[in-house]
């Protein structure tokens, strides 16, 4: 059932706007559904997690929600007059950097290849630090993909490196299978639904900056929604009272999209300041989720954080490490598929 699971789940897609038109039609519809969409979501999260199987599900959905949202911000609020030129640019400039940021994530974690132990292997001979030797390790790793970077080969030439218990390759510190992608990724941090691909060392900073730019851009579109819908002194009690929204179908559309989009922010949100820490203590999600299975991590923050110590070097200093990390290019195994 799960097999052919994907097929049957592409309707939902189009049926996305008539259930919140549906959801629009009154407050305890709206709350049945908007309660409904969610745990169908998670179902069918765990559904395919199991299976460990790649799906383009979640990124179609996610996609299709921001596209719907923006339609609706153009025809629906927008001739409302209560926006102004700037603050339409502002939104349409934070959709189309959150489309860029992720095509740009999407274009490879990096990969670990059998070419990069090769550089390692012989970068341990005697005369290692010959220029034509040297010249070959770059050359080497810079035919790898987007883990070609200069942190990439510091490590090749420094650290002890694994072979993976799963794909047989030799794989450097801190790399970790996904078994979703079937490869090995340098710096694994997890596998993410919503872009169906890993992040990894060369695209994990695009991707905390498409977290980023897609979280303000919807929180600043909720407000302008809820400021043109229920003209109120404070923003966050328009969102649990607004009177007279119901009254005509466009209004309590554009407000029951603003509790939906309210919804998928908050939990991405959430994503966003779990990678903030984890990037403060220099941890990876895999070596949190290691660290908490063999309970070797320290708690943080109240449990908001786990720290190893095994890499951390002072909040400063982490964050200088992750800033200067390589940036996403095109990798081996990538496509043009892919990117969609």
């Amino acid at each position: 059932m799960i097999d052919n699971l994907e097929i049957s789940m592409i309707p939902a897609l189009v049926l996305l706007p008539l259930l919140l038109q549906i959801a629009a039609l009154h407050y305890t519809l709206g709350v049945i559904i908007l309660t409904a969409l969610p745990g169908l979501v998670l179902w069918y999260y765990y559904a395919t997690h199991r299976k460990k199987k790649r799906t383009l599900f979640f990124l179609t959905l996610s996609l299709f929600s921001l596209a719907y949202m923006y339609y609706l911000f153009i025809t629906e609020i927008i001739p409302r007059g209560d926006t102004s030129q700037l603050q339409v640019c502002t939104v349409t400039a934070g959709v189309i950097l959150t489309v860029v940021s992720l095509i740009h994530t999407k274009r490879g974690p990096g990969f670990v290849t059998t070419t990069q132990h090769k550089a390692h292997s012989d970068s341990k001979k005697p005369n290692k630090d010959s220029p034509k030797l040297n010249g070959s390790i770059q050359s080497a790793v810079s035919s790898s993909g987007p883990e070609a970077d200069s942190q990439t080969v510091k490590e090749a030439l420094t650290a002890k490196w694994s072979r993976c218990p799963v794909c047989k390759i030799m794989r450097p510190p801190r790399a970790g299978h996904c078994r979703t992608c079937r490869s090995c990724v340098h710096r694994l941090d997890h596998h993410c639904i919503w872009i169906n691909s890993c992040v990894g060392l060369a695209n994990h900073r695009s991707f905390v900056l498409t977290l980023s730019v897609f979280v303000l851009t919807s929180l600043y579109g909720i407000s302008l929604v809820l400021c043109s819908l229920c003209p109120r002194p404070y923003l966050m009690t328009s969102l649990f009272y607004c009177p007279g929204v119901y009254s005509q179908s466009s209004t309590a559309l554009c407000f029951t999209c603003a509790w939906y989009s309210s919804i998928v922010t908050g939990g991405l949100l959430y994503l966003l300041v779990v990678q903030v820490l984890n990037i403060s203590f220099n941890v990876t999600e895999r070596e949190v989720q290691l660290a908490l299975r063999n309970k070797t991590g320290q708690s943080r923050l109240c449990g908001l954080a786990i720290d190893t110590g095994e890499y951390s070097r002072g909040f400063y200093q982490n964050w200088v490490e992750f800033l200067t990390m390589a940036d996403a290019s095109v990798s081996p195994r990538s496509s043009i598929t892919d990117l969609v």
